[in-house]
């Protein structure tokens, strides 16, 4: 019962602090490397783009896990999200996985406030609660679900503040709020599963690392953004 009421205070009174894209206005790139074992085998970027109340986002992925030299599963995709002030308007993106084609095509309906979405895993709609689940945007600490950015599938999630930490990375520290993104439903299939650490740098607006455990342990993280 304490920890819950513990997370119920933090959201209400960190609420505020997390209104979307003003946080972004100054944005023109995030850098992230992934790295799989300790070793970077790709990276993760995002630029922004804007044009008065419009902003775009493109998303850069490219990643490839080998072993005895051989590779035994790879990623390369781009994407790109629309939003006219705080609303998402679009999302489309086009993704190469272990050389099956993935893709999401999504618009925003503005008379039913809904997401309209055709993926490679789900068509239909959706509520315009969710979010792209991107790690450049910290709103989606906020979200009770998000939509795949590279296949268009609907993951309703819990996500608990675990505590502030300091972390170091590439050199410097920063004090940082540290999250649990979780599938809602943890019974379901591992591979489908959201199952994710998230470090926030809420001075920054900016998610400084992500880690998780899938055939390896996985880490996301910030090297540069400007």
């Amino acid at each position: 019962m304490k920890k819950i009421t513990f997370i119920l205070l933090f959201f209400l009174i960190s609420s505020n602090s997390f209104s979307h894209m003003g946080h972004y206005k100054n944005f023109n790139n995030i850098e992230m490397e992934i790295l799989r074992n300790g070793e970077v085998i790709g990276y993760n970027f995002y630029f922004f783009k804007r044009d008065g109340n419009n902003t775009t986002v493109t998303n850069q992925i490219k990643f490839t896990v080998k072993l005895f030299g051989a590779t035994v599963f790879e990623v390369e995709g781009y994407g790109e999200e629309k939003y006219n002030k705080d609303q998402l308007i679009s999302y489309e993106s086009k993704t190469r996985q272990n050389k099956k084609n993935k893709f999401v095509d999504l618009k925003y309906n503005k008379q039913n406030n809904q997401f309209e979405v055709k993926g490679s895993s789900y068509t239909g709609l959706a509520s315009d609660d969710n979010v792209i689940g991107n790690w450049w945007s910290h709103k989606i600490l906020q979200a009770s679900s998000q939509i795949s950015p590279i296949s268009g599938s609907i993951k309703e999630q819990v996500v608990t503040f675990l505590g502030k930490e300091t972390i170091t990375l590439y050199g410097k520290s920063y004090e940082v709020e540290h999250f649990k993104l979780q599938s809602k439903d943890m019974s379901i299939p591992e591979d489908k599963r959201l199952d994710f650490d998230v470090w926030y740098d809420k001075e920054n607006s900016i998610i400084r690392k992500v880690t998780y455990s899938r055939m390896g342990e996985w880490e996301y993280r910030v090297k540069e953004f400007n």
